[in-house]
């Protein structure tokens, strides 16, 4: 069984930092690339981030310089660290880890975690 656990979200202050964790199991990890996508309240899901399985890295424009993501392919973890955080960057954020080869593609959703950020 398939499951990714995010952790690390919480209540924060404008200008302060967070990193959010994603552990997966249940997939090999290393093949896998990883994305943190956010949903904000009366808004659609969007990516904030993505990973490849060779360690290749997209950023939204909206959080480029701000935010780094990263792989533990030992730990079968996916890492988001968030600095200069602002009140927009609120919102539940999502791990996602996706796989496609030759005509099948695996798409593996977390629950989601809880980041707030006061002005």
């Amino acid at each position: 069984q398939v499951q990714l656990v995010e952790s690390g979200g919480g209540l924060v202050q404008a200008g302060g930092s967070l990193r959010l964790s994603c552990a997966a199991s249940g997939i090999i990890f290393s093949i896998y690339a990883m994305g943190w996508y956010r949903q904000a309240p009366g808004k659609q899901r969007e990516l904030v981030a993505s990973i490849t399985s060779g360690g290749s890295t997209n950023y939204a424009d909206s959080v480029k310089g701000r935010f780094t993501i990263s792989r533990d392919n030992v730990k079968n973890t996916v890492y988001l660290q968030m600095n200069s955080l602002k009140p927009e960057d609120t919102a539940v954020y999502y791990c996602n880890a996706e796989h496609s080869r030759f005509n099948t593609r695996s798409s593996y959703w977390g629950l989601g975690t809880q980041v707030t950020v006061s002005s």
